[in-house]
C-alpha cells in the first residue's frame, strides 16, 4: 500500500537583495511581538494601566526573550563548543534558540520590570503568558518554514518529507503539532481572561499556561528527532528533563492558586 506523505521543500528565505534577505522565520517571531503588543494593549486599556508602562514592559519582554533563548541553547544543547568560543553566541543569525531558555530569560525580565514598575510579578505573569502561548505558536510555524526540529519517521497520512534538508522518507511534522497545541493554549487563556474581565486569581492564567505548554512539550518529544548528538540514548532528552520542574511548578502553584478565595 503507497503511504501519503507532503513534500516540503519551502524556501526559508521570502526574497532577499544581495546579502540581505527577509525570513518567514524573522517575520513570524516579528509577528509574535507585533500581535503580543496589541493583545497587551487590550488588557491595559480595560485595566486603565498607561500605554507608557506596556512599552517598557515590551523591551524588557524582547530583551528577555531573544537573550534567554539564544544563551539557553547555547549553554544547554552545546556547552562545550560555546564556551570555547563564546564570540559564537553572539552569531545569533546562525541559528540555535531554546523556547526553556526564552522562558527563563523572560522569568529574569519580568522580575527585574516588577521591580522598577511597583507591578506585582505574577499580575504580570498572568498577562504576559497569554501572549507567550500565541508567540509560542508563531515560533513554531517559522520552524516549519525553516525545515528543522521535526519528528522521526512516521507512516502517518500526514507525514511531511523535508526534502530541503535531503530527508526521503516522511516524518512527523511536530512544529505544526505544537503550532496547534499553543494555540489551543492560548485561546483557552484569552478566553478565561476575556470571560472574567480580567478579574481573575492571580496566579490562574500563569499556571494553567505552565501545566499545559510544558506537558504538551514533555510528550511531543517521544517522536522528535534529537538536536544535538548527546541526547542519543537518554532515557529524557533535554527537552523532557527541562520541561518537568515547568510542569511541577505550575502544578504546585495552580493548587495554591484554587484554595485562595476568588476576586470579586
Amino acid at each position: 500500500m503507497m503511504l501519503l506523505d507532503i513534500p516540503w521543500n519551502v524556501n526559508p528565505e521570502i526574497f532577499n537583495i544581495g546579502k540581505f534577505a527577509i525570513r518567514w522565520y524573522g517575520l513570524l517571531y516579528a509577528s509574535s511581538f507585533f500581535f503580543g503588543y496589541l493583545i497587551m494593549a487590550r488588557f491595559f486599556k480595560k485595566e486603565k494601566i498607561p500605554e507608557a508602562i506596556l512599552d517598557r514592559l515590551t523591551l524588557y519582554m524582547v530583551l528577555g526573550t531573544i537573550i534567554g533563548a539564544r544563551l539557553g541553547h547555547c549553554l544547554f544543547y552545546e556547552p562545550g563548543y560555546y564556551l570555547a568560543n563564546p564570540l559564537e553566541i553572539l552569531k545569533i543569525w546562525h541559528g540555535g534558540l531554546a523556547s526553556h531558555g526564552a522562558a527563563i530569560g523572560i522569568f529574569i525580565a519580568l522580575y527585574l520590570f516588577a521591580k522598577k514598575s511597583k507591578k506585582s510579578y505574577m499580575w504580570i505573569l498572568d498577562r504576559v503568558a497569554v501572549v507567550v502561548a500565541l508567540a509560542a505558536f508563531f515560533i513554531r510555524t517559522g520552524n516549519l518554514m525553516n525545515s528543522e526540529i521535526y519528528g522521526v519517521e512516521t507512516s502517518l497520512p500526514w507525514g511531511f518529507v523535508f526534502l530541503r534538508n535531503g530527508e526521503t522518507v516522511p516524518k512527523h511534522p511536530t512544529q505544526i503539532y505544537e503550532a496547534l497545541a499553543y494555540l489551543l493554549v492560548f485561546i483557552l487563556l484569552y478566553f478565561i481572561y476575556i470571560k472574567k474581565q480580567g478579574v481573575i486569581k492571580s496566579g490562574l492564567l500563569f499556571s494553567l499556561f505552565m501545566i499545559f505548554v510544558f506537558t504538551f512539550r514533555f510528550f511531543v518529544e517521544f517522536i522528535k528527532n534529537d538536536q544535538v548528538t548527546f541526547e542519543s540514548g537518554m532515557m529524557l532528552n533535554m527537552g523532557q528533563w527541562l520541561s518537568i520542574p515547568f510542569v511541577l511548578f505550575g502544578i504546585i502553584l495552580l493548587y495554591f492558586v484554587l484554595k485562595k478565595p476568588a476576586p470579586e
